[in-house]
């Protein structure tokens, strides 16, 4: 326990009332999971205010609030402080209830439009093949000392409060590092403030989430975040640290100078001024193949992830390697270690005479890339199924539309996660862009806003030779339709899409 004065001592408090040696037990924002003695923090969210569960939160047992506006509803509490932010007042406050966990770990984040996920597990592979203790903390797993846990909460990056508590299930475990998905909206809503973060690596910056970030330049400001919280880090902190650039990427190249003083690595497959590259790259049905080049040596990568931009994301997390002292040797065996990344690239096989792939891939960038890779693999045509999400990058979905016009020999346009938005007029927007690209409705591309059935039209017109590939959902369980999370499995309905045209797999 600690008094709540000296959680919020540090605090910018516009007001303050109560006593402020009231112990604190725990700290929530939601007020379901008050507790006795808890501090409760009410934020501003998309649906909702936690301001309107005030009460609710001293009724469970909280005893102080941290709001944003004041209220009659403080009433009850022992005690109360108004900030201004109280999303920002909550990584402060998360961060002193924990001992600040993260000075006790060495910090990895990485962050751009496509392949954190994959990078991160490369780069988590990377330290354990090289004998150390790690976490992850990311889309798709968590990672506290040996206990792994796949989820889908939407949410990349946690609440600060979230992974400042794992952060310090990570001290207790003994972990040496920590690895970080870092999102835009997680830099931007100060998830990831008192965060020491000693390694920044970024992918690519291109298009999405212009919805949250209303421009490009603001989007690539909240990603460069991360850059600076690698230059403002302590310098007595006993870890190696830099920052991993993307040298082919333009987007990634118009942050550098947010890295300040931190030593930057260039990384990249075009770039000859790159610091990390590939060279001889060959790639396969079962991986690719290259020589990986750095300025401590050279070493053959024998990498299992198919596809070239999977080489791009095995040099971010070999950037970020060569910056933690590895030799080419360690990172190359570290990189050749990791098999799969759950949700990504999934084959779909039940005895089929086609190929079927359940792939993540939702923006345009990540789309193109995956059906150009799959396009060199497959002797017939090539068969999508995807949609957008609702309520988030309006702007991309007719590109999304036009990508599949030009790449793919039909489309199937369907729901991915609506939300409060009419699924029609999402599918209809990302129809228009094909459309636009000179594609035909009925001939090129279909809409079936049943995204079960969508998966089975799509595979039931497969033919000997095609490939059908189920984008955007990957390792998701659910799909959000107002504030409903229906459960979803798109390789389940695969599988029985497959079943019922008599293809079946024993083993599933």
């Amino acid at each position: 326990m600690l008094p709540l004065r000296a959680l919020v001592d540090r605090l910018p408090a516009l007001r303050a009332a109560g006593n402020l040696d009231a112990a604190i037990a725990d700290i929530c924002y939601d007020s379901r999971q008050a507790t006795p003695g808890a501090l409760f923090v009410a934020m501003r969210g998309t649906y909702t205010d936690g301001h309107r569960y005030l009460e609710d939160a001293r009724q469970r047992g909280a005893v102080a609030a941290l709001v944003e506006a004041w209220s009659d509803a403080l009433d009850g509490f022992e005690a109360a402080v108004q900030v201004e932010d109280s999303r920002a007042a909550l990584a402060r406050v998360a961060a002193t209830f924990f001992a600040h966990p993260s000075s006790s770990l060495g910090v990895i984040g990485v962050t751009g439009t496509d392949g954190k996920t994959t990078t991160t597990f490369l780069i988590e592979a990377m330290l354990r093949e090289a004998g150390c203790r790690t976490g992850l903390i990311g889309t798709v797993a968590i990672r506290v000392g040996e206990q792994v846990v796949e989820h889908d909460t939407r949410q990349t990056t946690p609440e600060s409060l979230d992974l400042q508590r794992m952060l310090a299930e990570m001290r207790r475990a003994g972990t040496q590092w920590a690895v970080i998905e870092a999102t835009s909206h997680g830099l931007a809503m100060h998830r990831l403030d008192c965060c020491a973060f000693d390694i920044a690596v970024v992918t690519n910056i291109t298009h999405e989430h212009l919805d949250f970030h209303g421009t490009v330049e603001a989007y690539r400001r909240a990603k460069a975040r991360l850059l600076e919280f690698v230059d403002e880090r302590d310098p007595r902190r006993p870890y190696p640290h830099g920052v991993a650039l993307n040298a082919d990427d333009e987007g990634a190249r118009s942050v550098a100078a947010f890295a300040g003083e931190a030593p930057l690595v260039w990384f990249g497959c075009r770039s000859s001024q790159a610091d990390v590259r590939a060279l001889d790259i060959r790639t396969r049905a079962s991986g690719s193949e290259f020589e990986l080049v750095t300025p401590g040596g050279s070493a053959p990568v024998h990498l299992k992830l198919l596809g070239r931009f999977n080489v791009e994301n095995a040099l971010a997390a070999a950037a970020a390697g060569h910056l933690l002292g590895l030799s080419p040797e360690q990172i190359a065996r570290g990189l050749e270690s990791l098999d799969h990344v759950p949700g990504r690239l999934r084959r779909i096989d039940a005895g089929q005479p086609f190929t079927v792939i359940v792939d993540y891939a939702h923006t345009p960038e990540a789309l193109r890339r995956v059906l150009e890779l799959v396009r060199g693999l497959v002797p017939g045509r090539l068969i999508t199924v995807f949609g957008s999400a609702g309520e988030r990058d309006r702007a991309k979905r007719p590109l999304q539309g036009a990508i599949a016009a030009r790449l793919a020999d039909l489309a199937v346009f369907t729901s991915e996660d609506p939300r409060y938005e009419d699924p029609h007029q999402i599918i209809a927007e990302i129809a228009e862009g094909a459309r636009r690209a000179g594609a035909v409705e009925g001939r090129d591309y279909l809409r079936i806003e049943d995204r079960s059935l969508a998966v089975r039209e799509a595979i039931r017109r497969a033919r000997p030779g095609d490939a059908v590939l189920l984008l955007g959902k990957g390792h998701e369980r659910c799909i959000i339709y107002g504030s409903e999370r229906r459960p979803w499995d798109e390789s389940a309905e695969a599988f029985a899409a497959l079943a019922e045209l008599g293809y079946r797999n024993e083993g599933e």
